[in-house]
């Protein structure tokens, strides 16, 4: 099996470990606690061989295409906010379902948005140029997106700064540190790529062992959410309708290509959910339901992208010579 088979079924990889996470948190309770903290290495793993992935020494190549970087800007950090504050009318008053769907939606994908921009006959090249400028904005406008759209009184209650800056500190800014300085390392001799092409293979199962570990840890609260996955499923159904139109119009009025125009709607339409995961982890208690949120919308993304690889190319974005 090669790595791009891997990446084309991670969805049933992801759905396996999670049912798994819950049988056996369902079997034994006591385990919660040891779930809980291997969580915390694990997921900065995770990020760490994600990050590594990011061409995170090369942004300047983002700006090569003007017109698609706009379309990017425009799109990811512009109209998708406006979706989304739209979005919160159509939710219960619940600030810990409202906190999970504003911080998995506001934040663009910058790992299987290449694959699956590759597999939907996008242009992979354009995506990896692209995705350390959605990294770096996201980081940078997620809090100002967060105070102009979540009430104060629920945003000063969920973000306790003394405990969600060190869990940003050790879960985001090591990794993304220790990938900049990898990243130096393997491009500064030729036979050192190896390592990153080996790296690649981790992200999947790291993710599938982080949601097996959620999934087992939060039973409770996943038990208790049924109502509320229902209430957010048609929001993250129609997230993904509407994004892609969305790409679709600013490719005819930036007159992109269209394997331009389909990378855009892979960029639209995924969300970066494990890169806010360690912010919904440090909530204090209560807010159990963000994290069984952001969990619950990358499942149904990643189902939504199987839909994407027919939809994007044959349909949305087809060739007049297909």
């Amino acid at each position: 099996m090669n790595r791009l088979t891997l990446e084309r079924h991670q969805a049933l990889v992801y759905l396996t470990a999670i049912i798994s996470g819950l049988l056996l948190g369902s079997a034994q309770p006591a385990l919660t606690i040891h779930l809980e903290t291997l969580l915390w290495p694990t997921l900065a793993l995770l990020l760490y061989t994600t990050f590594l992935q990011v061409p995170l020494l090369h942004v300047r190549d983002a700006f090569r295409d003007r017109r698609f970087v706009l379309a990017i800007l425009l799109g990811n950090f512009v109209l998708i906010p406006l979706l989304v504050w739209l979005a919160l009318l159509w939710l219960p008053d619940d600030p810990a379902l409202q906190l999970g769907v504003l911080l998995v939606l506001l934040v663009p994908c910058t790992d299987w948005f290449i694959t699956f921009t590759q597999l939907g006959r996008g242009d992979a090249a354009r995506a990896m140029a692209v995705t350390p400028l959605n990294l770096m904005l996201q980081l940078l406008l997620l809090p100002f997106y967060l105070w102009l759209m979540l009430p104060s009184a629920d945003l000063s209650i969920a973000i306790n700064t003394t405990q969600m800056l060190p869990a940003a500190l050790l879960l985001i800014g090591l990794p993304l540190i220790a990938a900049l300085l990898t990243e130096r390392w393997v491009e500064s001799a030729p036979d050192r790529i190896i390592l990153r092409e080996r790296l690649a293979w981790w992200p999947v199962p790291l993710l599938a062992i982080v949601v097996f570990l959620i999934a087992g840890a939060q039973l409770e609260t996943v038990r208790h959410a049924g109502a509320v996955l229902v209430s957010v499923l048609p929001v993250f159904i129609g997230f993904l309708l509407l994004t892609a139109l969305m790409a679709r119009l600013l490719t005819k009025l930036l007159h992109l290509s269209l394997a331009s125009g389909r990378t855009l709607a892979f960029s639209m339409g995924t969300r970066n959910s494990f890169v806010v995961l360690p912010f919904a982890l440090a909530l204090p208690a209560g807010w159990e339901t963000t994290v069984v949120v952001i969990v619950f919308q990358s499942l149904v993304e990643l189902f939504g992208m199987a839909f994407y690889m027919w939809w994007v190319p044959r349909a949305l974005f087809r060739d007049a010579t297909d």
